[in-house]
Parts: structure tokens; C-alpha cells; sequence
């Protein structure tokens, strides 16, 4: 059940507007409300399908009854035809909806409409007020922008293009600018081809390479569709042969890392000079350690080698580093490469290297290092002092921390309860109102994106009276993520909130499920929201596929139809037999079960091939990023419900349960005296 990605649809909604105790300006009384909220989806719809007419016709009458998500029918008729816009009109727009989310919104695409246009004036004017300031494309604006204004960019476009996810129209302008007026160099051309395609981005890749030459360009194009045709025909003598060659080798290994491998050793590491040679030995080395190879250690140490050969410090990107660290944890059949693990870590950035997940394993590595080093006690000292860094953390790594400094695992104190007058601001901010009733009328998208925008700034009191407001309205995501936002007052029963405590816990219980397991993977799969859509099809709080609900529905005889999924009781009674079901037959490893719901169980039975592995290296080795992510969450957020769950009903929570015992100890092939797989699970 891959995790939910909401979609705004238009759905009839058991939160009607009157409900939420909502202002609406102009006459009021239900019928206004219903009125008044068709119009806003129906104009939402005609966006969408770009019926200019029918979406004029509903913005003229939100705005005429004042409907307070009028400002949002504005948007999308304005939107539907700003290729043609002026900017008095924009201005104007600006000037009705000034400091709503609607009006930086409209800023967002009229900047991008500005640089499409090349009006440098204009988008310089504008950008400063642009306060979301998170579209990359608008960021490459601006700086050619101030480029042409005889401004320095060099370093920060430099930047803005290396982090530039894919080949958008202003980051690749600003690039080509730059170039041409000899602010970038060949090298940083061919680095950022080489990253582009490391990410699998070959749009990006072509585009740099064309800033070289436009045959470069093409030849690119070639090499990422079929590279090892490439490779065959090729017999480098310039340096962009041998660049091409280098990216033919990374593409390749993708999809055969020991094809490319034997490639290396047979003819192309011979042909490419160290550093090229050390960025496609990395490459081989990612990929084989995604595909859990066993090699795949020893490809990061060949890479090691050239690059030492090179005498340049290789800055290859921080996933790749992440996989050689993981590489090394699985390496020797089981038994860590801790040296490498240190190495891969402090080659990261210095952002990266403070993320739990690489604090933790670089400790671990010191503690094992340690014994054989000349000075234990000071090493022995910094792994304690960094494990000590996140053991207070809410998180899997957090948690780990704490165990393994022999503490437990010590929850927050509650907060003191919010005022009167705390809920209050909450509840009369426009931009929350504003969120709760998209949300409620089925346009959950624009709800996000509304109620996000309106937490900027607020402090953690604040945070907690918006995370409240949410959780009143059952709106269980936004109460949940807004709390997770608060650093200095933590508020656990709103970061694991327990909605149909009463069905979930019976359900559970029933047929021999941890009620904590069950809230932990359900917080992880929808966020408690009953008709959450994911982008592969599965639906409601449990997040089942429909094949998987008509399987699991005739496996216990329960007469099924498909629009049934959504049904909370019929979703949580299929979700919690399916993953009974997926649990016992991974002998009740949580954690391979957790896999298993997210990814299928065929693939956890795959990944669990190999050596036998402490649990949380085998979780931090899941090839899938979504999966990984999962497994490690569902996990810590059992733990923590665990600690809610069973806390006496007149005290806060004081302690959560060991999650190592949870993980269990060594994940391995399946024992011969297990029972048989059961291979009907879908």
C-alpha cells in the first residue's frame, strides 16, 4: 500500500461549512453555504478542464455573494489566462487579496509568465515580495535577472542550477548565460551531467551536455537511451569523448551494474582518466548496493582508489554516499565495514551529516572502531556525545540513540493547556478558516497548500492552537503535521493522535493485532483521513489496493463490493486482516510485515536474501526510499502509541517501549523450519 498522496476530489463531505462554525460573509443559513460552496467546486472543475465560460460564470458568482473562497475562483480565472495578462491586472489581483496565500500564489506563476516573457524589469520589481520564495524556475529568474542588471551571480546561480531538479526553462537559460559569458567552466558543465544523470534525470544530463557543443548535446540524447550500443562504437580521444563515455558507463549501470563493471575492468577504466574512472566506479557502486549486491562495498573502495589517484577531492552527491554507507553496514556477509561507514559520512554535506540516520551509524562506527584505536576512551567519548544529540528525538533513529546510551526512551512533558484565548486566534485566522473549508467541500490540495502557508511564523504555542483547531475538526492530517512543527513544547496525543480508538482497538484485539502496530501503520498510510487516495490507487485509513480488498474480502467471506473501500469499518476490517495475514507469514517480524504492506510481500522476501543482518541495518538497506522511510516510521510510531495506548488514564505517558525489541534482533533468510510462504498474499 504505497503512501497515500491525497487528491482534492469532488467528494459530498460529512463536514458541511456550517459545521465548522465558519464565517460566510453575505446571507447566511445552510442553503447559502451549499450554494455557495458548488459554485467554488464547480469553477475549481472548470479550471481544470479549462472551460473559461462555465469558470467565469462561477467566479462571478462567488464574488457577487462575497463567498469567503472567492479569492480562490479569482485565482484560477486569472490563472486560466495569464500567457495574456497585463500587469495592471495582476497588480490589481495583488491589490484585492493582499497577504492572502492566493495572492503569492498568483506571484509564483506570474514570476514564472515574467520569465518566459524575458521581462527582466518587471520579475526584478516583483521578486522581492515573493514570500514563499520555494519555486527553483522563479530562483533562476531572478538571478538572470540580476545578471543582466551587471550584478555577480556566478556563485548562486552556480548553486541554483546544480540543485535544480529537472530541465526547466529558467534554470537552463541561466545556465547557458553563464556559460556563454564564461561564469561557468567546462568542469562544473560536465560535473552537473554527471549528477544529473547519477539522479536519473537525463533531461537535465542533455542539457548540460549541450551547453558544450550541440553534438555533445545529442550525443547525450543517444548514450542515455541505449549506452552500451553507445559504448560499443566508441574509441575516446578528446575529452568530451571521454565525458560522454563516462556518462554511457553511469547510465549503463542503472540497469546492469555488473555489466558495467566487467565493462570497467575490460577496457573503459584503462580508457578514462582516474577521476572519470572514480565517478563511474561510484555509480556501479550505488546501484549495486540499491540491487543489495554483495560486491557493491568493494566497487566503493575501487572508486576510492582512483579518486585518491586523481588527486582531486571527488564531490559526488550525497545519495550516493548514503548507499556506500549502507553498502558497508551489509558488507562481509554481515559483519560492517565501520571505517568505510566513517568515511561515506564525513564526505557528506555538512547538512547531511546532521541527520539522525547518519549521526547514529557514524557513532556506531566509532564504538566499533574504538577498540582497535590508540586512544578508546576518546573515541568511545565523541560516539556517546553525538548519540546523545538525538536521543530525545521523536524518531527511529531518536530512539535507537537512547537504547543504545542505555537510557530509556523518555517522552516529553505535556504542555500546559492551551488558553482560551490561544484557540480563539486559531480558530478566527482567516487562513485556517479558509484551509478547513476547501478541505471540507472536497479540494484538499488548495486546503494544504492554504493552511501551510498560514503557519509561517507562528511560534509553538500558536502551532499547537492551529494543530488543535485541526484535530477538533477531525481533520487528522493537518493536526498531526501541524504539531510535528513545534520544537520547544511537544504535545504527544496530537502528534499520535487515536481517532476510532474504540474500533481500532476491538479490531485489533480480535484477531490478535498490537493496537499499537495497527495506529502506527495507519498514521504512516493515510493520516486517518477515510477516503485518502494514493496515486497507484489505494484507498481509505488502511490504504488497501482493490485487487487486495476483493482477495482479502473473499479469503474471510465478506461479501464485498468496490465502493466498499472507503467505508472505515469495512477499510480497517480488510487493512487488519490483510496485515494479520502478511505478519504470520513473515514469522511476526513487524518490521519485514511493515515492508511488506508497503512494497508487496515479494519483494521483503527478496531483500531478506543475503546475510543475516541486525534489524536496523537490514531497515536502512531497503532499496525503495518510500519503503525505507516507511518501515523505520510505522516502527517508531508503534512504540509511541504503545506508550499512549497503555498509559493509566489519569497520567502522561513517561516512557515509551524498547523499539529494538519491537524491530527484533537479526534479519535473515527464511529458516528451513519456518512454515511454507504463503504464496496467494497479493
Amino acid at each position: 500500500m504505497l503512501r497515500a498522496v491525497l487528491e482534492p476530489g469532488l467528494r459530498a463531505t460529512r463536514l458541511m461549512v456550517a459545521g465548522l462554525g465558519l464565517a460566510i460573509m453575505g446571507p447566511a443559513g445552510p442553503a447559502f453555504a451549499q450554494t455557495g460552496n458548488d459554485a467554488i467546486v464547480a469553477a475549481r472543475d472548470a479550471f481544470g478542464k479549462r472551460d473559461t465560460a462555465r469558470l467565469a460564470q462561477m467566479r462571478s458568482a462567488a464574488m457577487m455573494e462575497r463567498h469567503p473562497l472567492a479569492m480562490w475562483t479569482d485565482y484560477w480565472q486569472l490563472n486560466s489566462r495569464l500567457y495574456a495578462a497585463s500587469l495592471d491586472e495582476v497588480e490589481s489581483f495583488y491589490r484585492r487579496w493582499n497577504g492572502s496565500y492566493v495572492e503569492d500564489r498568483l506571484r509564483n506563476d506570474w514570476l514564472l509568465e515574467l520569465g518566459r516573457r524575458r521581462e527582466w524589469k518587471a520579475l526584478a520589481a516583483d521578486y522581492p515580495r515573493f514570500r514563499m520564495n520555494d519555486d527553483r524556475e522563479v530562483i533562476c529568474y531572478a538571478l538572470l535577472a540580476d545578471h543582466f542588471d551587471g550584478k555577480d551571480v556566478r556563485q548562486a546561480g552556480r548553486a541554483a542550477w546544480f540543485a535544480q531538479r529537472e530541465g526547466d526553462d529558467g534554470c537552463n537559460l541561466l545556465a547557458s548565460t553563464l556559460y556563454d559569458a564564461k561564469q561557468l567552466k567546462d568542469d562544473e558543465v560536465w560535473r552537473r551531467a554527471r549528477l544529473a544523470v547519477d539522479a536519473n534525470k537525463p533531461r537535465a544530463a542533455r542539457q548540460a551536455a549541450a551547453l558544450i557543443s550541440p553534438k555533445a548535446g545529442d550525443d547525450a540524447g543517444t548514450l542515455l537511451d541505449k549506452p552500451e550500443r553507445y559504448l560499443q562504437a566508441l574509441s575516446p580521444r578528446s575529452r568530451t569523448e571521454r565525458e560522454l563515455a563516462t556518462l554511457a558507463l553511469m547510465r549503463w549501470s542503472a540497469s546492469d551494474p555488473d555489466a558495467a563493471a566487467a565493462g570497467l575492468r575490460g577496457k573503459w577504466e584503462a580508457l578514462l582518466p582516474p577521476e572519470l574512472g572514480a565517478w563511474a566506479w561510484a555509480a556501479v557502486a550505488k546501484q549495486a548496493a540499491i540491487k543489495l549486491l554483495p560486491d557493491a562495498s568493494e566497487h566503493y573502495q575501487r572508486a576510492a582508489l582512483l579518486a585518491g589517484k586523481a588527486s582531486v577531492d571527488i564531490d559526488w552527491a550525497d545519495e550516493t554516499l548514503a548507499w556506500k554507507a549502507r553498502a558497508a553496514l551489509r558488507a562481509n556477509g554481515g559483519k560492517p565495514r565501520w571505517q568505510q561507514v566513517v568515511q561515506a559520512v564525513n564526505a557528506m554535506a555538512p547538512s547531511e551529516q546532521r541527520e539522525p540516520v547518519w549521526v547514529y551509524w557514524k557513532a556506531r562506527a566509532l564504538q566499533a572502531i574504538a577498540k582497535d584505536s590508540s586512544n578508546p576512551q576518546a573515541m568511545n567519548e565523541q560516539s556517546q556525545e553525538m548519540l546523545a544529540t538525538i536521543a530525545g528525538q521523536l524518531s527511529f533513529y531518536g530512539a535507537l540513540a537512547a537504547e543504545e546510551l542505555g537510557r530509556p526512551i523518555t517522552l516529553p512533558e505535556p504542555p500546559a493547556p492551551l488558553t482560551d484565548a490561544e484557540r480563539q486566534a486559531a480558530s478566527r485566522e482567516p487562513g485556517l478558516q479558509r484551509a478547513l473549508q476547501l478541505i471540507a467541500i472536497g479540494l484538499r490540495q488548495e486546503g494544504v497548500r492554504e493552511w501551510n502557508f498560514t503557519l509561517r511564523g507562528m511560534d509553538d504555542r500558536a502551532l499547537l492552537a492551529a494543530a488543535q483547531l485541526a484535530c477538533d475538526r477531525e481533520v487528522w492530517d493537518r493536526c498531526i503535521n501541524t504539531s510535528d512543527r513545534t520544537r520547544g513544547e511537544i504535545h504527544l496525543a496530537q502528534r499520535f493522535p487515536t481517532p476510532f480508538r474504540r474500533e481500532v482497538q476491538t479490531r485489533a484485539k480480535e484477531i490478535g493485532l498490537d493496537p499499537a502496530y495497527v495506529y502506527g501503520l495507519i498514521r504512516q498510510e493515510s493520516r486517518f483521513i477515510m477516503d485518502a487516495r494514493s496515486h497507484v490507487g489505494a484507498s481509505g485509513l488502511m490504504q488497501i489496493m482493490p485487487a487486495t480488498a476483493r482477495w482479502t474480502a473473499k479469503k474471510i467471506g465478506l461479501p464485498f463490493t468496490q465502493d466498499m473501500i472507503s467505508d472505515r469499518d469495512t477499510n480497517l476490517k480488510l487493512g487488519t486482516q490483510y496485515l494479520r495475514m502478511v505478519l504470520e507469514d513473515f514469522e511476526g517480524s513487524e518490521l519485514l510485515a511493515a515492508a511488506a504492506y508497503n512494497a508487496g510481500p515479494s519483494r521483503p522476501r527478496r531483500w531478506r536474501e543475503g546475510p543475516v543482518l541486525e534489524a536496523a541495518i537490514w531497515a536502512e538497506n531497503v532499496p525503495f526510499n518510500e519503503t525505507r522511510d516507511y518501515v523505520k516510521k510505522v516502527l517508531s510510531n508503534a512504540i509511541f502509541y504503545s506508550a499512549l495506548l497503555n498509559a493509566p488514564a489519569s497520567a502522561a505517558p513517561g516512557q515509551a517501549p524498547s523499539l529494538k525489541a519491537r524491530l527484533g534482533r537479526m534479519i535473515g533468510p527464511r529458516l528451513a523450519s519456518a512454515p511454507i510462504t504463503n504464496g496467494e498474499l497479493p
